[in-house]
């Protein structure tokens, strides 16, 4: 969801019509995007991530824990599923390569030596851009030519808001494993704060371009953000935070039909 999401979404924007939204080297990527990149994501994480994975509530139920044994074969399977899209960026545009590049950049180096960027706060959220070059990749690759840098740094702002967010309920593993991250420097609070600005500011770069949609969605995120505050612990969080993947789904599809509203070329009538 998180990356085939904003390629769709980029995608779309780029498309001057639905033939090139459709075509075989755009659909081929959405499969990209759809597995085999977040396997290259959360795999690298996992393989880095066990030191602290081991301490982290939710890594026992909620989600799952990879230990050193299963490291190789998830390697082998990354490496599987994604070199077989590599010479595919060969009929892509030239500027496809700087968002995959980016991508694969900030994927790898949030989680991989020497950066291991999710350890060092402020740097580990901004990493999350890597959320948002899927989204230029899909632009370029549908053959955008207008791109808005303005538009790129608010969903960078969400993303960066999104990972915050995301690292609230892991403060205590966190601290336990020695590894500092944006939440553990900043506290619950200033963190929780510290997203809500984000996300106004996110809807604020992206109002001449999104309008009412900004608008609704920042109102969907203050909604999140107070009632985790009223929550004020780290378990009153996660139970707050089970909805966040549907909030975000929602927003999602909402940039992706108000994009299909804004190509009249796009409508079946």
């Amino acid at each position: 969801m998180y990356v085939f999401g904003p390629y769709i979404v980029g995608a779309l924007i780029g498309a001057p019509n639905p033939r090139a939204y459709l075509s075989p080297l755009a659909l081929a990527f959405a499969a990209f995007f759809l597995f085999p990149a977040n396997l290259l994501i959360y795999g690298a994480n996992d393989i880095f991530d066990y030191e602290t994975d081991v301490l982290n509530l939710k890594k026992r139920g909620y989600e799952s824990l990879v230990p050193p044994d299963e490291r190789k074969a998830l390697w082998k399977a990354i490496a599987l599923w994604c070199l077989p899209f590599v010479p595919l960026l060969f009929f892509a545009p030239r500027a496809c390569w700087v968002g995959m590049g980016g991508f694969l950049f900030f994927s790898l180096f949030y989680s991989a030596p020497p950066i291991r960027a999710k350890a060092k706060p402020i740097l580990d959220s901004a990493f999350n851009v890597l959320y948002i070059f899927p989204s230029a990749f899909g632009y370029f690759v549908c053959g955008g030519t207008n791109f808005s840098f303005v538009l790129f740094g608010a969903a960078t702002l969400w993303a960066m808001a999104m990972h915050a967010y995301s690292a609230v309920p892991d403060i205590d593993a966190d601290k336990e494993a020695n590894v500092p991250t944006v939440a553990t420097l900043l506290g619950l609070r200033a963190t929780l704060l510290g997203c809500w600005a984000f996300y106004l500011l996110a809807a604020a770069l992206s109002f001449f371009a999104l309008r009412w949609l900004a608008v609704v969605l920042a109102l969907v995120y203050t909604a999140l953000m107070i009632r985790s505050l009223q929550a004020n612990t780290q378990s009153g969080v996660m139970k707050v935070y089970r909805i966040f993947p549907v909030i975000n789904a929602f927003a999602g599809a909402s940039l992706w039909w108000f994009a299909v509203w804004q190509k009249p070329s796009f409508w079946p009538f």
